[in-house]
């Protein structure tokens, strides 16, 4: 297999076809099936027919937490928090857009009424990251003042602030371990009346859970991918997920992952025999799967690790050819935008 570099990645996407809102309905966005010999274009409501009875659907059930805080430095600076990490107590691991970076010590005051104090650098003393102890009149926890105080972190790329209708549309039906400070979108596709007829067709149903972080959207940097270190995400496969697998596989079943954080959360797990913990897994081509089968998954960004991903499972050039296609089609991009199904390529 020849090298690939960050540039074979790349790929030009018009503007407008960035998704700013969602589809009006969850299923009823458009569904890209990569599995057929030629592109086919179908509603995500068909998903169901393309399953078969006995396959498993892993979906990633992290809670999208208003991780966005505003605030100010003792001199009247501004500054805005996105909380990436919840540690023990209340201290918090966050990225911080400051003007000018405070000196450790100091106390923040933040919209909502309580304060953030700056105890440092994080995880070393040249951490990209800070670690704030927040505090309140009312002894809330972190979680508390979030959901009290803070605003749904919507990625870069989406240009308008968050409202109510983003609050309930960035996050899944299904979502219930809070943490995540971006949505596993490939999963917001997903409502009630299409998990009951999956239901019905004999498709099963499991869980993991990675807490995405906001380094989902860092680029990379390098012309040559290896050089690129990913960022660290916090992941778990429950007991009763590694028995579905075990079952599924027993019946030969398929393991369909609804997005890439799914496929993380799964081949971390496989490649380090460790069902929880932190995982800085890089997918890319040339990479062994050994648990996911089928990938249900949103468009990424040009030149993306996620784009690697994708490449990795399903083939690079049947990769390109279908977002070439989508390209062509007007599919919608990214967060809040189309999905497709990929299958992975014999090795």
């Amino acid at each position: 297999m020849r090298p690939f570099t960050l540039s074979d990645f790349d790929f030009d996407l018009p503007p407008e076809l960035v998704a700013q809102h969602p589809a009006a309905e969850r299923s009823a966005s458009r569904l890209l099936d990569g599995t057929a010999d030629v592109p086919t274009d179908r509603i995500f409501r068909d998903l169901p027919g393309l399953l078969r009875a006995g396959d498993l659907l892993v979906f990633n059930d992290t809670q999208v937490v208003k991780a966005r805080l505003f605030g100010e430095k003792p001199t009247g600076g501004k500054l805005e928090l996105l909380v990436e990490r919840v540690l023990q107590g209340a201290e918090v691991v966050a990225h911080m857009k400051v003007s000018k970076k405070p000196p450790v010590g100091t106390v923040l005051q933040m919209a909502g009424g309580f304060t953030a104090t700056l105890l440092g650098r994080w995880p070393e003393e040249d951490g990209a990251l800070f670690r704030f102890a927040f505090q309140s009149p009312a002894g809330e926890d972190p979680y508390a003042l979030m959901a009290r105080c803070g605003h749904v972190p919507l990625p870069p790329y989406i240009e308008h602030g968050d409202s109510e209708d983003d609050e309930r549309r960035y996050q899944t039906v299904f979502a219930r371990v809070p943490g995540a400070v971006a949505a596993p979108t490939a999963a917001l596709h997903f409502d009630e009346a299409l998990l009951a007829e999956l239901d019905a067709r004999g498709v099963h149903r499991a869980n993991v859970t990675l807490h995405v972080g906001a380094g989902t959207f860092q680029p990379v940097k390098t012309e040559n991918i290896a050089e690129h270190t990913m960022h660290a995400e916090r992941y778990d496969v429950p007991p009763t997920t590694q028995q579905a697998i075990a079952d599924c596989r027993a019946r030969g079943g398929r393991i369909v992952a609804v997005g890439t954080t799914t496929v993380r959360t799964l081949e971390s797990w496989a490649a380090s025999g460790r069902a929880q913990g932190d995982t800085q897994i890089f997918i890319t081509p040339g990479f062994r799967f050994r648990h996911v089968d089928l990938l249900i998954t949103n468009f990424h960004l040009p030149k993306s690790t996620l784009m690697m991903l994708v490449s990795a499972l399903a083939g690079y050039e049947r990769v390109m050819a279908l977002y070439a296609h989508a390209i062509r089609e007007r599919y919608r991009f990214f967060s809040y935008g189309d999905a497709m199904l990929l299958e992975r390529a014999a090795p």
